[in-house]
């Protein structure tokens, strides 16, 4: 019997590594880190490196749940480049995700940030344009499910799918108010605090995706703390996706001259670390029974 038809880029993805018996690779790049060309050659060259999802920032300059290394990133966004004659704007990352769609039509991109920027768009037109661009979904960290009919359900209405987060705090009390009218998938974030802190603990992961998976028939996808190939195998073997933001970023700043151009190579070898992330993940499962 074939499987139910599904109506986004996510829950198809999801839906097929489900069927092959593996884990997502979800990776984030900030749009425009470290310039718009620099950035657009990377997203470009995430699907064959192996990600399986793309989470693309949306850059702001009051990123709140994000540590140093992805503020870092949102300030090189914003800046453009040393030869830059202005930074990343809202229609310039809409832009990133049209010029990705010429040439990858299946691959789903997800943008993530905050509400201020898409507020200041205008809710209607951004979404809209992001439809229109090929955006999937959207996370955006500080609307919490109180506020669903600023952006939320109009996003859903628009066949955008809307991702949540949920914590460590998240008790069962209030974990069904988070994935009420959450879609595509659960992003859980796996430690108390900031982007780019503590290492994720397997262990415990299990258990809360275990707990999450009581309430939900959604997929849950593993964030903050995974910044190796075997960090990101460890999650792998335990949830439906492994998310990896800050060890990205931290490898494009590591290849940025003392003016914060970028070194040759700089997009080969960011993409040669989402191979080795690629690897971890799609052997983690590999000789556990099903």
């Amino acid at each position: 019997m074939s499987a139910p038809k599904t109506s986004t880029r996510v829950e198809q993805k999801f839906a097929a590594l489900k069927a092959e018996g593996r884990a997502a690779l979800v990776t984030f790049i900030t749009a425009g880190d470290p310039d718009l060309e620099t950035s657009s050659a990377i997203l470009a060259g995430l699907p064959a490196a192996g990600a399986d999802v793309i989470e693309l920032g949306m850059p702001f300059t009051d990123p709140m749940a994000d540590g140093p290394s992805i503020q870092r990133s949102t300030i090189r966004a914003l800046n453009g480049g040393p030869k830059a004659n202005k930074g990343q704007t809202m229609a310039k990352t809409l832009g990133m995700v049209a010029g990705f769609r010429k040439t990858d039509t299946t691959t789903p991109i997800i943008l993530m940030g905050y509400y201020n920027p898409i507020y200041h768009y205008g809710v209607d037109a951004f979404l809209a344009d992001a439809k229109e661009a090929g955006v999937d979904g959207l996370i955006v960290v500080d609307l919490p499910p109180e506020e669903d009919a600023e952006l939320c359900l109009p996003a859903l209405a628009a066949g955008v799918n809307f991702i949540r987060l949920a914590t460590p705090t998240t008790n069962d009390k209030r974990l069904p108010s988070v994935l009420a009218n959450t879609s595509g998938f659960v992003y859980y974030v796996s430690v108390n605090g900031i982007t780019g802190g503590a290492a994720a603990d397997a262990a415990t992961v299990s258990k809360a995706v275990a707990r999450i998976k009581s309430h939900t028939d959604l997929p849950v996808a593993v964030g903050f703390g995974i910044k190796t190939p075997q960090a990101a195998a460890a999650i792998a073997r335990v949830a439906d996706g492994a998310v990896v933001g800050s060890a990205i970023v931290d490898r494009i700043k590591e290849h940025l001259d003392d003016t914060g151009a970028p070194k040759a190579g700089l997009v080969e070898d960011v993409l040669g670390f989402v191979r080795d992330l690629s690897d971890g993940v799609r052997g983690a499962r590999v000789g556990d029974a099903q």
